[in-house]
């Protein structure tokens, strides 16, 4: 771990260790910003996590710490990569590969709903990277379009589980209570305070699923109050009524078994992972 001159998450720095920080790519203000960068030695292009460590408080300081030990040990290719870690007195930067097709909210954007074999594609690399998550226990507790990134701005791009800011390991057995995430693709248990384990992952999943197919999020709120009603009026998932009928069964199936309110008969990740979905 390299050490360098101290800075501010405000303004960029004309260099962090070997790397020229350029514009701000987005972040958590005002603790973590991301920055594009480019290596000084090489000029390969990469994104930069600042986190100010003063005053960041102890939790996040948790997911900081479980997020730097999980990149650091894994390598795959629906996984960020974690190139470098750089600590100075007041910041923890993170050097990672800068994905340039933009994150999945953008792609859905950009493109609108995509096909059931596209979708298909992206769960199938979504679930490949969740299985590493799996194998060490972390609970990404953020999961949602905008931290889904893309190698390239097409369909046919790699798709990578980024930002584990809130992420945390919880065992077999183990439960959470800390209410994190973003509200659309929050878990309900979540939201109402409840104790929760790896399910909360799954739901996300599900809400970025039924999202990438019809363009739309299933629930809608303009607080957790609101999505919780919206979510608990809902007799069925509203699928875009021209779209439903073309569906493929189990494609509407694992919808509503991973948007499922009881995490007991929510989908599991092993019966998501062997789902008939991906085999159509």
């Amino acid at each position: 771990m390299a050490t360098t001159d101290t800075t501010t998450t405000t303004e960029p720095p004309a260099t962090v260790g070997g790397y020229e920080l350029r514009e701000r790519l987005g972040g958590r203000p005002p603790s973590t910003v991301v920055w594009r960068a480019v290596s000084l030695s090489t000029g390969a292009p990469v994104a930069v996590k600042q986190v100010r460590l003063a005053g960041l408080p102890a939790r996040l300081r948790d997911s900081l710490d479980c997020e730097v030990r999980f990149l650091a040990a894994v390598s795959h290719p629906n996984i960020i990569r974690l190139i470098e870690v750089i600590q100075t007195q007041s910041c923890l930067y993170l050097v990672l590969e800068l994905c340039e097709g933009g994150d999945l909210a953008a792609f859905i954007r950009r493109n609108g709903r995509v096909d059931e074999r596209v979708a298909r594609n992206f769960m199938k690399q979504i679930g490949a990277g969740l299985q590493v998550l799996r194998r060490h226990h972390v609970v990404h507790r953020d999961l949602k379009p905008q931290n889904i990134l893309l190698s390239s701005p097409s369909s046919d791009a790699i798709l990578k589980i980024s930002d584990f800011g809130l992420a945390r390991v919880i065992r077999p057995g183990e439960h959470a209570d800390t209410a994190c995430g973003s509200g659309l693709y929050m878990a309900p248990e979540v939201m109402l305070f409840q104790k929760y384990d790896d399910k909360v992952d799954m739901w996300s999943i599900g809400a970025i699923l039924f999202e990438v197919l019809n363009g739309y999020p299933p629930f809608h709120g303009s607080n957790n109050v609101q999505l919780l009603q919206c979510i608990n009026r809902s007799t069925s998932l509203p699928f875009s009524k021209p779209l439903v009928s073309s569906l493929h069964p189990d494609t509407v199936e694992m919808c509503n078994r991973l948007l499922c309110t009881n995490p007991v008969k929510r989908l599991s990740f092993q019966e998501f992972f062997n789902h008939s979905f991906f085999s159509v």
